[in-house]
């Protein structure tokens, strides 16, 4: 698969500045959505087109569509041991997107297909 730069915007450009030096202590994905959980409070949305947004977490899992044992699954998530996010690329190809989120000792990388709704998350540890 060939993977090309994704042009970032500038509220993607303010969301990442803000998620840089943060560790990932979480990730769930929920109605294509991908969330990932930050040791800062907050929880990263990401979506099938690579928007995004950051949201304290309480209020992350107040407002999904949810019956209340699943957000109280959701909001207990700890499923990650990782490092300070150091970076974040995003790419492309065709309608398929990528978030790749470069920690200090390993990478997290979101794949999402616009036309067939699907979202998925990787964990790499071979930094």
């Amino acid at each position: 698969m060939t993977w090309t730069a994704l042009e970032t915007n500038t509220h993607q450009d303010h969301v990442i500045a803000h998620v840089i030096g943060a560790t990932p202590v979480g990730h769930f994905i929920w109605d294509e959505t991908a969330y990932i959980v930050l040791d800062i409070g907050f929880i990263w949305n990401i979506y099938l087109d690579m928007e995004m947004g950051l949201v304290p977490h309480r209020v992350a899992i107040s407002e999904l569509e949810a019956d209340d044992e699943t957000k109280k699954e959701f909001s207990e998530v700890r499923n990650v041991e990782s490092s300070p996010i150091e970076s974040v690329e995003l790419f492309e190809n065709g309608d398929e997107r990528r978030l790749l989120m470069n920690c200090e000792t390993e990478r997290l990388v979101i794949e999402t297909s616009l036309s067939h709704g699907w979202t998925r998350i990787i964990t790499d540890n071979t930094v």
